[in-house]
């Protein structure tokens, strides 16, 4: 049982750490109550992100905080009876974000991001994968030829100071990009290095399937029954009680209902997002994602149809959804774009699992040397599963990791 290990969570950084682990000859076993990618990694933009060198920082702005305070936006909406939960959390991401801190957050989050598109191209080379990932990068749409020329300013000292790609596109340039716009903007931010995936779902399916063909197995069981069992670890699943000498916490904003009980709180908070899938009117093409800057939302061409994507809700993990975000940006959407009916009747409901610093938990349990920690990665859990699995991978197995972990350590809290 020494190299045995069993993953808690099937979704993109479950499914990557347990394909890396079982690459490095352990005998792994992945564990989730639902089928793999069905999580936080099924509704997403479908990016990966190679651009999100400077991750989301807590607004500091007074008018910027008045805007999200009336609680009508399409970017930011949250449940009032549901803020004391986040108070804390939420001061200390207040914290984190002040500039000199959020410099040295920049360091150690751009240092994941740089590994992103390589990390993933060595999952999905020679397999069907390769045909989700999409080099065609996204773009943000300007009305303000002011804030156009801010951004492209800012993507300026990106690009020297972490070497991301992009392209400005004036008005006309973008109407010929994408000729089925509605409206006129003043232009568009074009990342040119971002993967976009055509099917987030088929891409954690398909590194899966590489974990199974690795001799990896999956069971359907429950992470919360996790027990210790001698010198290692144990759950309960469906087929009956799972043994291992090593077990990795990748459950996204769940984690905490597994670490708890071991000792271990970290102050993670959910940021709940939605998506819609529309079809198009007539012969009308999305070449590209979009993402509408003023708006505050993403419009992303799909298998599925377009999806259109909200930003953040602050509400109870297990609260009934409201997807008030995209009833708000629907007919902003149809003004942009010539949608048609919605292919689902109810639109898809996930968490995101965020961490006050910015930084996903990544290492060993502070008291529970062979509990691992793979959650917190907000956002950017599709873009760095991949990343992640061969970082908890390497350490596991004794490698030296191929980036630096100190940063993403768990005692930090």
């Amino acid at each position: 049982m020494a190299d045995s290990v069993v993953v808690l969570g099937a979704g993109m950084v479950g499914v990557s750490v347990a394909l890396h682990l079982r690459r490095r000859g352990c005998d792994v076993v992945l564990v989730d109550r639902q089928g793999p990618g069905e999580g936080a990694s099924f509704g997403n933009g479908g990016l990966i992100q190679r651009e999100a060198v400077y991750p989301h920082a807590f607004p500091r702005s007074f008018s910027e905080l008045l805007r999200i305070a009336r609680n009508n936006a399409v970017d930011v909406s949250y449940h009032p009876l549901a803020l004391p939960s986040y108070a804390s959390p939420l001061l200390r991401y207040w914290w984190h974000s002040e500039p000199a801190r959020y410099a040295q957050v920049v360091l150690a989050w751009s240092a994941l991001i740089r590994t992103c598109l390589d990390e993933h191209l060595a999952l999905a080379r020679d397999t069907e994968a390769m045909a989700l990932l999409r080099p065609i990068g996204f773009m943000r749409l300007f009305r303000d030829p002011a804030a156009l020329e801010a951004a492209a300013a800012a993507a300026e000292i990106g690009k020297r100071e972490h070497d991301v790609n992009f392209s400005i596109l004036d008005s006309k340039a973008l109407a010929a990009a994408e000729p089925h716009l509605l409206v006129e903007r003043a232009g568009a931010l074009h990342w040119t290095d971002p993967l976009s995936v055509s099917d987030p779902h088929a891409l954690t399916l398909a590194y899966f399937r590489r974990f199974l063909e690795a001799g990896g197995s999956f069971m359907t069981g429950d992470a919360t029954t996790l027990a210790s069992a001698g010198s290692g670890w144990k759950i309960q699943a469906q087929d009956g009680p799972v043994e291992a000498a090593r077990a990795v916490v990748a459950l996204g904003a769940w984690a905490p209902k597994v670490t708890q009980p071991l000792g271990y709180a970290p102050p993670i908070f959910g940021k709940r997002g939605y998506h819609y899938h529309y079809g198009m009117q007539g012969n009308a093409v999305l070449n590209r994602p979009i993402i509408d800057t003023d708006a505050g939302f993403a419009l992303m061409p799909m298998r599925a149809g377009v999806r259109l994507t909200t930003g953040a809700e602050f509400a109870g993990t297990d609260a009934a959804a409201t997807p008030i975000q995209l009833d708000r940006a629907e007919p902003v959407a149809r003004k942009l774009l010539p949608l048609a009916d919605r292919v689902e009747d109810k639109p898809w409901l996930g968490v995101r699992p965020c961490m006050p610093d910015m930084l996903p938990v990544i290492g060993p349990l502070p008291k529970h040397a062979s509990v691992w920690c793979a959650f917190g990665h907000g956002h950017q859990g599709l873009t760095l599963g991949p990343t992640t699995g061969r970082l908890v991978a390497e350490m596991m197995t004794g490698e030296k990791p191929f980036v630096d972990p100190a940063p993403y350590r768990p005692e930090r809290f």
